[in-house]
């Protein structure tokens, strides 16, 4: 089992572009690309993704990596450069440009004829950009970094779904023990309503010398326990705790078989309570609908 949170981060050597081979025939090693992957709950697979501006162009392969390796949930993954000079820096001559032209028109408007120097452009964001081989230089590191990142995340998941598992293990033992008060109560329900029917039948003999038909009484006697019989959700409640203690111990995805399960033990448990006309066994049902929410929280978390 595994959580659906987790973060996971790796990194792969970065050759410098042109760079000579050493002796041994390894390139020369300039920097590192990062991956982060961050993972949170969601019904469907959803990826997103950030890359350096120098990498734009690899970021729908950046995505079709992470589509093809991961599951359902929400991932946020980004990648970053890291290191010393990557290559000759670049300059995004439109972005200058654009930049030159509107502090220029502002010099008209505040002060006409003065200088507009050219350092000022230093000062823009992304202007300046390294320059990185593309190809295989860049996407063999991009696929070993985002290996390491996921198997990071795997680690994570694993042991927070671990923990998710025992949280769920000890309330589904308290399921257990609800339903089992709930299934020892019923008999003494029914008694106790028999005896309650008899005492009135008692009473108004005694009042009236009239005789009441002992077979009328146990007619509305049968018809009672008939009317608040829940054995059949018992049983029911019973499997599918059952099955959910199975899938548990699972090591594929079962997130969205717990989730049903769940709101099946839900339903059978509101009718339990829609049923039961006894006080003890109504506030069992309330604590028994209460841990099955909770569960039903955890459980999102479960891939």
């Amino acid at each position: 089992m595994r959580s659906m949170t987790g973060f996971g981060v790796g990194d792969s050597p970065l050759a410098a572009p042109g760079a000579p081979s050493s002796p041994a025939g390894a390139a020369h090693v300039s920097g590192k690309l990062v991956v982060e992957i961050r993972a949170v709950n969601h019904r469907y697979l959803d990826v997103r993704v950030r890359v350096p501006s120098q990498l734009l162009d690899l970021a729908s392969t950046v995505e079709g990596i992470a589509r093809e390796r991961l599951s359902r949930g929400r991932f946020d993954v980004l990648v970053r450069v890291e290191g010393a000079a990557l290559g000759a820096v670049t300059i995004d001559h439109d972005r200058a440009r654009s930049m030159f032209v509107a502090l220029s028109a502002l010099r008209d408007e505040l002060a006409p004829n003065a200088e507009v120097p050219l350092s000022l452009l230093s000062a823009v964001p992304d202007l300046f950009v390294p320059a990185i081989e593309q190809g295989d230089a860049v996407r063999e590191p991009l696929a070993a970094a985002f290996d390491a990142a996921l198997k990071s995340l795997d680690q994570m998941r694993h042991r927070e779904g671990a923990a998710l598992g025992e949280d769920l293990v000890r309330r589904l033992t308290t399921v257990r023990k609800l339903a089992l008060a709930i299934s020892d109560r019923y008999p003494v329900v029914v008694d106790a309503y028999k005896k309650r029917l008899k005492d009135r039948a008692e009473r108004l003999r005694l009042a009236t010398d009239v005789e009441v038909d002992a077979g009328r009484l146990e007619q509305e006697i049968a018809l009672f326990a008939d009317r608040v019989d829940i054995a059949e959700e018992l049983t029911r409640l019973e499997s599918h705790v059952t099955h959910f203690e199975g899938l548990l111990a699972q090591t594929d995805a079962v997130g969205r078989r717990l989730d049903f399960l769940l709101q099946e033990m839900a339903r059978e448990a509101n009718t339990i309570g829609a049923k039961s006309q006894d006080a003890a066994i109504a506030h069992s049902v309330v604590e028994l609908k209460a841990e099955i929410e909770r569960m039903r929280e955890q459980a999102q978390n479960v891939e």
